[in-house]
């Protein structure tokens, strides 16, 4: 992964969207990792793996709450404000 200081990376923003491309490129600012920049590719395989992961521990939790007997009516009493 190819690192810039931030100066870097304004003077020469098209080349680091170009580098981008290829490879994330870490952003530094005082010697400090402040930023990624990545191709939107990455960014899109990153955001749906984020939301397949979530799905499943969605499906793990739901499928442990019904078998300890967790019904959608229980569910309802449960939070419900009474």
């Amino acid at each position: 992964m190819k690192t810039v200081t931030a100066s870097q990376a304004k003077q020469g923003l098209a080349g680091v969207i170009e580098a981008a491309s290829k490879e994330p490129i870490v952003i530094q600012r005082q010697k400090r990792d402040v930023a990624v920049i990545l191709s939107m590719e990455e960014y899109e395989r990153l955001t749906q793996l984020n939301v397949a992961e979530f799905q499943r521990f969605c499906d793990k939790v739901g499928a442990s709450a019904k078998q300890a007997g967790l019904t959608e009516e229980k569910l309802d009493e449960l939070l419900s404000d009474d």
